[in-house]
């Protein structure tokens, strides 16, 4: 069973940065992808970044790029997300996920965390 829990989520001014983390239980293979998503109220949730855990070829959303990190540390079983120049459409809970392939769509994903609130104000 895998056990996904997200932290370091927070009250940032805009422009300022942040750092999640996501610590992972269970297993992890090279094959999987870990990925953050975001879910702002009254919105649906939606892609942030990905990583793969083998190679850590990294993705992101059009609207993160340039500004969010996401890395891993494979012997840590951790991930993180690296977010400076903060905006306050970045609002939102932040939620880490497993998934077997890379995609952009929740539902592909298998394994999610709690999510960790992340606010901005302007």
């Amino acid at each position: 069973q895998v056990q996904l829990v997200e932290s370091g989520g927070g009250l940032v001014q805009a422009g300022g940065s942040l750092r999640l983390s996501c610590a992972a239980s269970g297993s992890i293979f090279s094959s999987h992808v870990m990925a953050w998503f975001r879910q702002a109220p009254g919105k649906e949730r939606e892609f942030a970044a990905a990583i793969r855990w083998g190679y850590g070829t990294t993705y992101y959303a059009d609207s993160v790029k340039g500004r969010f990190t996401v890395s891993r540390d494979k012997a840590k079983k951790m991930m993180y997300l690296q977010m400076s120049s903060l905006l306050p459409e970045d609002a939102a809970v932040y939620f880490c996920a497993r998934g077997n392939s890379l995609d952009t769509i929740p539902i592909s994903y298998q394994y999610w965390g709690q999510g960790t609130q992340v606010t901005v104000s302007s």
